[in-house]
């Protein structure tokens, strides 16, 4: 007897980490399973049946959505063709809302079992879309705490399962790669600070130099810049200089390694944090995309840290405030006023308390599968 089929979308970066450990979770409950996936090399790496690259996938802001309409109607179209052949018993969909609502919203009207593993950002903007996840998604898994009490505002009962970042990074922890990390990358003894600029083209393009610009003033640190891996090496070289290093696939090992870190805001600000690194966030985008955003924005902070926590543990400087001056500031305080980096360390540990204790792809994989057996 054929094991249960599953479909999973995964369109980012963190998205490809969250499937590949739900995949790992799934063969575990059941061995047999089959799958067919949008993912990336980490997904790729759990077992066969990819179908596209998160690196074809990933168009952020208003204006890169509207140049690249036609690709993304494209692949729309491909993917219900090829879920209709696939023919799975359920469908996962990772984050990625702006594609998984609408296939969703199609798969609901084909008899097709709708999971949602990490709600799209209702709470933040476009909370309209809460109709259209009540009425197209059988089963939608929670990572964050205040996410639940949210939904029940809309008489909409999901599952909590924790942070999987939680689970990423004690399994991370684990390994002794990170012990290794100076001498495979030719980092001398200095402390690091971690360059974590995002994962995209366009974003990277705009921040990386005005990091670079700030850091220049530490010269009794490394600088290690985390690579994005779908991004080639080229094209951080224009954008840093000479004597700051570039690693790729080894996020996790520089984390455990930094003293400080400069961090783009996303996932990236929580990883960070759970790592117990302190660190100052950084955005900015197109002044068309930010002021669209601001309009339909409804939090008071950027970061996943003061979301959850819900006052400002990490400073947040935002588009024009994200400037070199501004950048060494914050670092300043945080290399030398003891007292106001213990107090941000202290509230990290706060924060992971608040996540839950973890096993949250365990969790998914054992409720999703409860429903198709």
């Amino acid at each position: 007897m054929s094991g249960p089929r599953i479909y999973i979308i995964a369109g980012e970066a963190s998205g490809d980490l969250h499937g590949s450990n739900l995949m790992k979770a799934l063969i575990a409950e059941e061995p047999e399973a089959e799958f067919r996936y949008w993912g990336g090399d980490l997904m790729s790496a759990v077992t066969e049946g990819r179908v596209k690259h998160i690196k074809d996938l990933a168009f952020m802001g208003f204006i890169e959505v509207v140049a690249n309409l036609r690709t993304i109607l494209g692949n729309m179209k491909f993917c219900k063709e090829d879920i209709l052949e696939f023919k799975p018993d359920a469908l996962v969909l990772i984050d990625y809302p702006g594609f998984n609502l609408r296939i969703a919203e199609w798969a609901h009207k084909n008899n097709i079992e709708v999971h949602y593993y990490i709600s799209p950002q209702v709470w933040a903007w476009k909370q309209s879309r809460v109709k259209k996840i009540k009425k197209y998604v059988d089963h939608m898994y929670v990572i964050l705490p205040f996410e639940k009490p949210f939904y029940q505002n809309f008489d909409y009962e999901v599952e909590f399962v924790g942070h999987p970042l939680i689970d990423a990074i004690d399994e991370f922890e684990s390994r002794e790669e990170a012990a290794s990390f100076r001498h495979n990358n030719g980092i001398n003894d200095n402390k690091i600070i971690a360059v974590l600029p995002g994962s995209r083209k366009q974003e990277i393009k705009v921040k990386l130099p005005i990091m670079m610009e700030a850091l220049r003033a530490y010269e009794q640190f490394e600088i290690v810049i985390a690579g994005a891996p779908s991004i080639p090496a080229d094209f951080y070289k224009e954008l840093i200089d000479d004597d700051a290093k570039v690693v790729f696939g080894q996020t996790y090992s520089l984390l455990s390694n930094a003293s400080f870190a400069v961090v783009t805001s996303g996932t990236a600000t929580l990883e960070t944090a759970l790592f117990g690194v302190p660190e100052v966030v950084c955005y900015k985008g197109s002044a068309i995309s930010y002021q669209i955003a601001r309009q339909l924005v409804n939090v008071d902070y950027i970061s996943l840290v003061n979301l959850i926590m819900d006052e400002e543990v990490v400073k947040e400087l935002i588009q024009r405030e994200c400037n070199s001056k501004n950048i060494r500031a914050e670092l300043d305080k945080l290399i030398n006023d003891n007292s106001y980096r213990e107090n941000m360390l202290n509230n990290y540990d706060k924060l992971r308390a608040r996540l839950g204790a973890g096993g949250a792809s365990q969790k998914v994989a054992q409720s999703l599968l409860k429903t198709i057996r």
